[in-house]
């Protein structure tokens, strides 16, 4: 009897033991902490490990989806009017872009590589094929007129020679030539005086097949959050074409990868040569893909925000204090002077006035925002949608009647959608890892359990020996009567 009831005593002290242990270690977080400092040493950009691996090529198929803006009133544009567009689109092109002449050093603390583009045309993904024409602002034309503007004699020319060649404004190109580039008469002419200059045209011309820079990467060997992040872009550690600082800084990895061990009050910094610039998303919200949980992260509003709401994006208004407004980013000084702005598409985020400008803006959060869906303990990319327009600013210049009495405006030219989804075969690994995270997250609650149902037993043997105790002291009377 004495060895029962030491034992239904010690099952009694263990069950408050394990309950102890089980609220300590939830409380404590031992087993997430021990996870995550397990997944910071292995998440290193270094030959042989599965980050590397991912970085170097990653297996997720990559698209790049160009809509354009076909301009359907150009006479009274340059009447004056309200420009009015009709969105066409999208021509859809697979991306590759592996990581190319790898190099380790500073003891594997850094990688230097490039990021070499190839964009292959998917006809069966696209509204129609690359000759389809589309007649948009001409480019070239207006650069060379913002260039020569306040040179009287020079602009003589040069309207004289665009009134014989019937260049004007607008021009009507093929999808291909204006993504790829063509031959432009205006800057074949104009390249006799100056030789240095290109006389092809292409928003994207020279990048297909080609990379956008030397990169110098930290490997997240020293710290985890230096996990794929950027030292030096083509040799320097700071940009030039900003009249700040803080505008001028590279900050934070080139957007295709993230550092492990993600939280939602943090910033995820990147660096775009597209825009010429830093950006930073914040959290938005919590979502799933393919059953692998994932946190949200969007650039807010106040990254494309003018100086007066945002005051440290002073140094993006250039010249020196000349400001477009929020939303939009002229970024002619890194673009060989061209007049080029860029925005969200269909101006989201932007300015009120710009989509009113432009009679076809229709801006939607859902189709026009930029996007990064990340698991945070790994730093995966679960799914991604890159988002950007690319406008001209255009205005009535004096000295080119081809511009005739056009009003100023930010005229969109195209916007582009660079998504990306995990692959099967990742996420059933990254499955897998959400999976032991789950596991070991549940260890301090099942202890928790086992310690309830301990202290339920115990109850119920402390029970038990008490009801034959009772029964025995109610017979006694009827015995002795």
């Amino acid at each position: 009897m004495a060895l029962k009831s030491c034992c239904t005593y010690s099952i009694g002290v263990f069950s408050i033991l394990v309950l102890i242990l089980g609220i300590s270690l939830v409380l404590s977080n031992v087993f997430p902490h021990f996870l995550q400092s397990v997944v910071e040493k292995e998440v290193v950009l270094k030959n042989g490990t599965v980050a590397f691996k991912a970085w170097e090529n990653p297996p997720a198929p990559i698209y790049m989806q160009f809509y354009f803006f076909n301009v359907t009133n150009p006479l009274e544009v340059l009447d004056g009017d309200r420009p009015a567009v009709v969105e066409v689109g999208p021509y859809t092109y697979r991306e590759y872009r592996p990581m190319e002449q790898v190099n380790f050093h500073s003891n594997g603390t850094k990688v230097a590589a490039v990021n070499t583009k190839t964009y292959i045309f998917q006809r069966n993904m696209s509204a129609g094929p690359e000759s389809d024409l589309i007649r948009t602002i001409n480019i070239p034309a207006v650069a060379v007129m913002d260039k020569f503007k306040d040179d009287s004699i020079v602009a003589s020319l040069i309207a004289s020679y665009m009134r014989a060649t019937d260049t004007g404004l607008f021009t009507t190109r093929t999808v291909g030539q204006l993504l790829w580039g063509y031959e432009d008469s205006l800057l074949k002419t104009l390249r006799t005086f100056e030789p240095d200059l290109d006389d092809h045209f292409g928003l994207f011309y020279k990048a297909n097949a080609s990379n956008d820079g030397d990169y110098v990467f930290f490997t997240g060997q020293k710290n985890y959050k230096d996990f794929a992040r950027v030292d030096t872009w083509n040799g320097d550690s700071m940009l030039s074409w900003w009249t700040s600082d803080e505008c001028n800084m590279i900050n934070g990895t080139n957007g295709a990868s993230f550092h492990p061990v993600i939280t939602k009050d943090e910033k995820l910094y990147m660096f775009s040569s597209d825009l010429c610039r830093s950006i930073y998303a914040v959290f938005q919200e919590d979502v799933s893909l393919k059953g692998i949980p994932g946190l949200r992260f969007s650039p807010p509003s106040e990254v494309f925000a003018n100086l007066t709401v945002n005051p440290a994006n002073a140094g993006f208004c250039v010249p020196a204090g000349n400001c477009l407004g929020s939303g939009v980013l002229n970024v002619s000084v890194c673009k060989q002077g061209a007049p080029i702005i860029m925005s969200s598409p269909h101006f989201y985020q932007a300015d009120e006035r710009f989509v009113e400008d432009v009679f076809g803006m229709r801006p939607r959060k859902e189709l026009h925002e930029t996007t990064i869906d990340i698991n945070p303990l790994t730093g995966v990319i679960l799914r991604a949608a890159k988002r950007l327009q690319i406008n001209v600013y255009v205005q009535k210049l004096s000295t080119f009647s081809q511009t005739g009495n056009v009003r100023t405006v930010v005229f969109p030219v195209l916007y582009l959608n660079e998504s990306v989804t995990i692959d099967d075969a990742s996420a059933v690994e990254l499955k897998s890892v959400v999976t032991q995270q789950n596991v070991v997250d549940s260890i301090p609650f099942m202890l928790m359990g086992v310690g309830v149902i301990l202290g339920v037993i115990f109850m119920f043997l402390m029970c038990r020996q008490k009801t034959p105790e009772s029964t025995e002291a109610e017979r006694q009377p009827l015995l002795s009567s």
